[in-house]
């Protein structure tokens, strides 16, 4: 694709895929335990300028499992209402690693103000609790997904490079994700 096409393609999903973020409250979470265990879960999540902050309980399976596994898979996904079909519900997702926050830190700080600043004074009293922790998220490859044919990928500092999916959306493969980083 063209860099001219890029550009423009970039300029019309970025704000879009900005949007989409701002209108979920909760993200899917696919974490594992030590063993490799998988497990299904969801979080409420707030967005800031460097990154995704949850915070969730060690006693939840979840919270257990980002301790002792920092990769994951996330997922922010259009309600069911709002689609125009079940079958091609808008959808984010992206390959993250877990960041456990120190509590004594500016960014457990940052994080927990800006999750307050979302869900109200419950966050602060979830935080003052010994078996919360803030994790922060920090998304590597990701895919948006608005309807059928319409796949894109996101790559790049925050994802914020653009590529259209015209073979499926089947994510970027690991030894590609490796040739990337070196």
């Amino acid at each position: 694709m063209s860099n001219e096409k890029e550009q423009r393609l970039r300029e019309k999903l970025l704000p879009e895929i900005e949007a989409f973020k701002a209108e979920r409250s909760t993200l899917q979470l696919a974490t594992q335990d030590a063993d490799g265990v998988p497990n299904a879960s969801y979080a409420p999540f707030a967005l800031a300028d460097d990154g995704f902050y949850i915070l969730v309980s060690e006693l939840a399976r979840h919270g257990t499992n980002l301790k002792a596994s920092n990769s994951l898979s996330v997922m922010l996904l259009e309600d069911e209402a709002e689609a125009k079909s079940v079958f091609a519900r808008k959808r984010l997702t992206f390959d993250a690693t877990a960041e456990l926050v120190e509590r004594d830190s500016e960014i457990f700080a940052k994080g927990v103000a800006a999750l307050s600043a979302r869900f109200g004074e419950m966050i602060d009293n979830l935080a003052a609790l010994g078996d919360f922790n803030l994790f922060k998220l920090n998304p590597h490859h990701g895919l948006y997904v608005k309807g059928f044919g319409q796949a894109f990928s996101l790559s790049g500092a925050e994802l914020l490079d653009v590529d259209w999916k015209r073979d499926g959306h089947h994510g970027t493969p690991k030894a590609e994700l490796a040739e990337e980083a070196s």
